[in-house]
């Protein structure tokens, strides 16, 4: 049974067909029963079946700043480079002006990511085709410095929302990236990346509750400081990852959590990560302001192989805390049903 870091590899899709709803398209149904016997070859199958979509409405064009020496004037001039090339008699204005292209950072990033699937030899031959096939279209699209690549400068809209799940998936390969001196090739880590399987794990466990539950309106939610007074100018904001909220008020914060290791240790005694414990204490406590009982709180791990996982409830001044495990290397269904028992322990009326 094939795993990474401790998941089934078809779970790792699963979670991402929720995280992104774009997978619940048609085309992506063959994927659900395909076999993976590693990460980078369930994303070159995703990747592959993603851009071929993409290129079927066209890839994303935005304006890009353009240097040319011309004849005519276009755009704006540039009067340093039309000083030099009068010096050099030439009959020619420098001239600086936007573009539509298909080169910008979106589709460098699809490129570059692309290639590396197609250089990896535990991608299967028939998703490497599809990405070949794919690249085709590419030919005016540059490649990029995967390490230097700048995330935070994407930005979406209207007009280019489809690759938003693209640019994830893009992500989480580069991201698990290891670049190796040996011949200048680069390979891909063993395992993902913990911080943004981190995200992907929240981010599945939000969207499968407001799919499958929306009467429960999962969301994040900012919580407000319960003060005296209006003075909360220093403090830190509090943003749960899912809250869920019954209309009778009762209220559960999920905190997910994924690491490699859960608990702490201390002179050798295992114990609950504490920061994780005040912080969710903190949420349910400030939540309930009017201390109703109505709010609970849990820490959800993402199980991990050791030996002891952590699983308790706490009655702490008037209000459940839990610390439970979602096992993620179980069939999907099994997966499903974990989170299925939360509902129906926290809100068994309201569903």
């Amino acid at each position: 049974m094939t795993e990474d870091k401790g998941i089934l590899i078809k779970n790792i899709y699963y979670m991402l067909t929720y995280a992104f709803q774009v997978l619940r398209q048609s085309n992506y149904e063959d994927v659900a029963t395909e076999e993976f016997e590693t990460i980078h070859d369930m994303f070159a199958s995703v990747l592959g079946k993603g851009v071929a979509q993409q290129l079927k409405h066209g890839l994303y064009r935005e304006y890009v700043t353009k240097a040319d020496e011309l004849t005519t004037l276009r755009g704006k001039l540039n009067f340093p480079g039309t000083i030099r090339l009068k010096l050099q008699l030439a009959q020619k204005l420098a001239c600086e002006f936007d573009e539509l292209s298909e080169n910008n950072l979106m589709n460098q990033v699809l490129k570059t990511t692309m290639l590396i699937l197609v250089r990896q030899e535990n991608v299967k031959p028939e998703h490497k085709s599809v990405l070949k096939k794919s690249l085709l279209f590419f030919d005016g699209v540059d490649t990029i410095e995967p390490m230097s690549i700048r995330w935070d400068r994407i930005r979406y809209q209207r007009n280019n929302q489809s690759y938003r799940m693209l640019m994830n998936v893009c992500r989480l390969v580069i991201d698990g990236m290891l670049l190796s001196t040996e011949h200048g090739n680069a390979k891909l880590a063993t395992f993902l990346d913990e911080q943004n399987m981190c995200h992907l794990y929240e981010k599945f466990i939000l969207e499968y509750y407001r799919y499958h539950h929306p009467e429960l309106r999962a969301n994040p939610d900012q919580v407000q400081w319960n003060l005296d007074d209006d003075n909360d100018m220093w403090l830190p904001s509090m943003v749960t990852d899912i809250t869920l909220k019954s209309r009778d008020g009762r209220v559960l914060i999920l905190d997910a959590k994924y690491y490699g290791q859960q608990m702490q240790s201390s002179y050798d005694v295992q114990k609950y990560r504490n920061a994780n414990l005040y912080q969710i204490f903190t949420y349910v406590k400030n939540w309930d302001k009017d201390n109703t009982g109505k709010v609970s709180g849990m820490l959800l791990y993402a199980k991990t192989s050791e030996e002891f996982q952590p699983s308790n409830q706490f009655s702490m001044g008037g209000n459940k805390i839990a610390v439970g495990t979602l096992n993620l290397n179980l069939p999907f269904a099994e997966i499903a049903l974990q989170l299925e028992n939360i509902v129906q322990e926290y809100f068994a009326e309201a569903v």
